[in-house]
Order: structure tokens, then sequence, then C-alpha cells
């Protein structure tokens, strides 16, 4: 049976930045335009910590039961390693995807989007089919889409949606950085892990394009994502306050690209979570200077769509 301790291991917290960044990216983009609620924003935070958790228990008893993670490098798999049983981690998994429902409903009492429904139910079946039934789309090349999709333009976007009814220039903006370095982290993890993933017939796009490939691919999206926010500059100056991310993404892109492989890919992970967190931090941050200008009217987003 397994502890405490190895619940909270299994649960992958160092995921939990990426849960977190979307809801600060999209509550500072909300912000922008004098429309944040602290109260929907928690509760977009709880939705995404639920759904997180849960599809980190998901994963951990799909890949666990397929055999995937016998000989898995990296964080303790509580299925693989036989610490608990599969039938208890599905039950943690569907428990972490039951609260993240109660939250999003409450979510779309408050805000009145109901059509949001459709889309926190389209979250759960995502979170649960990337490595969960049949035909998992995770291991057939899909899973870097539906985290761009999820993690980024879903969470960001929703989270700025359901405070202000509003889309911006700036939310897109984000949305696509945080979609890009969300499937940056997921390209990492699946580099590391192709040797082990071609045994299980587990095809990720990471395996699919090949081990170079993959690590260019891997460059190119945190790259981009921080380029991206070049488009928001002329709008606000102090977005450049984002290329302070400079030095940790060509840092990460040094040890993907010099062809470190197992536990050397480990901390590139931890990072690359770090830099979604203190992107989402730094364009807060940026967005609270750009609209603190005593001699200004009420900010009004002259790029507000909706």
């Amino acid at each position: 049976m397994a502890t405490p301790a190895q619940w909270i291991e299994g649960a992958r917290l160092r995921t939990l930045p990426l849960a977190v960044a979307p809801i600060i990216a999209g509550s500072a983009a909300a912000y922008e335009i004098g429309r944040f609620d602290f109260a929907r924003a928690f509760l977009a935070f709880l939705v995404a910590f639920f759904l997180q958790v849960g599809v980190n228990y998901a994963n951990d008893y799909s890949d666990g039961i397929k055999g995937t993670d016998e000989v898995r490098v990296g964080p303790l798999r509580l299925v693989g390693s036989g610490v608990a049983s599969p039938k208890s981690v599905k039950m943690a998994a569907f428990l972490c995807f039951g609260l993240a429902m109660l939250a999003g409903l409450w979510l779309v009492v408050l805000s009145n989007q109901w059509w949001f429904l459709a889309i926190g139910a389209s979250s759960v079946f995502a979170a649960w089919g990337y490595t969960g039934g049949k035909r998992p789309y995770g291991y057939m090349g899909l899973g870097d889409v539906f985290v761009f999709i999820y993690f980024g333009l879903v969470a960001t976007l929703g989270t700025l949606y359901t405070q202000t009814a509003h889309l911006t220039l700036s939310g897109i903006v984000f949305a696509f950085s945080l979609g890009l370095i969300s499937c940056a982290l997921l390209m990492a993890n699946n580099v590391r892990d192709i040797p082990t993933d071609i045994e299980a017939n587990k095809l990720t796009l990471a395996v699919r394009l090949g081990d170079r490939n993959s690590r260019l691919t891997y460059a190119a999206e945190v790259i981009i994502a921080l380029a991206l926010v070049l488009f928001l500059v002329p709008q606000n100056p102090w977005y450049m306050l984002v290329f302070i991310l400079v030095a940790p993404i060509v840092h990460s892109c040094i040890v993907v690209l010099s062809g470190s492989t197992g536990p050397a890919l480990i901390p590139v992970l931890k990072q690359a979570g770090f830099i979604a967190l203190i992107f989402s931090l730094l364009v807060a941050v940026a967005v609270y200077l750009g609209t603190f200008d005593l001699f200004a009217d009420p900010v009004v987003d002259p790029y507000s769509i909706g």
C-alpha cells in the first residue's frame, strides 16, 4: 500500500506550474482591461490543479497496466513500481476529475457561460484519453496537439473569458506561448523516454520524429514561445521583461541539443515548468506596470476581441 509521501510523489507536483501559469496569465489579461475577478480566477485554478493531478494519476494507471512504466526512467510510478494497486490509482484519478468538474460548474454559474460545460467535459475526456482507453491518443503522437490546446488555449483563454466575456490580443499571445512551453516540456519528457516507448509501442511525436528532430522541435517551441511576446511590445514596452527568461531558455536548449539522455534531462523538465510559471508572473508584472499611469484614462484594451 502506497504511503502518503508516495501518493504525493505519484501526483508529480513538478508539473503543477503548468497548471498555475495559464491561470496567472489569463487573469493578467483580464486585469489589463480592468475586469479581474479573484473568485473566478481561484476557481479556474482549482479546475486546472485537479485536472493536472488527475491526468498524472490517469497516466500512471494506464501506462502501468500496459507495462509502459516497467523500465521507465524518472519519478516514481505508483502502478509500475507496484506500490499501489491499479484500482486505487484509477479511483484517485477520477476523484480528481470529479473535483475539477465541481469547481468548473461553480465557475460556469458565476460567469454565466453555460457553453463552457462542453469545454469542461472535453477537458476531462482529453485528460483520460491521453493514455487511457482502447485508442489512447498519446500513443499515436497526438499528445502534443492536445497539450497545446488544453494547457495553452483552453486554460489561458478560458480563464480570461470567464472573467471578462472577451478575448484580447494579450490573452491570445499568452495562450499560444504557454501552449508551446507545455509542448516543449512534453517533448523533453518524451525524448527521454524514446527507447522505452519504442519497446512499449508507444508512438509519441518524439518517437515519430526521431531523437535529433525532437530535440530541434523542443528548442523551436521554447524560442517561438518567447518571440511571440514581441507582438505585444508596441502595446506595452514592459513586456520586454519577459526576455529575462532568455538565459534559462538558452540553457535548457543547450542541454537538450547536446544529446543528453535519461536522468540528465530531468532538470530540463523541471526548468520547463519553471519557465512557464516565471513567464506568467512576468507578463502579470508587465500588465500591472503598463496600466499604472497616473495620467491615463481607465484601461480599455484596444485589442479586445468579442
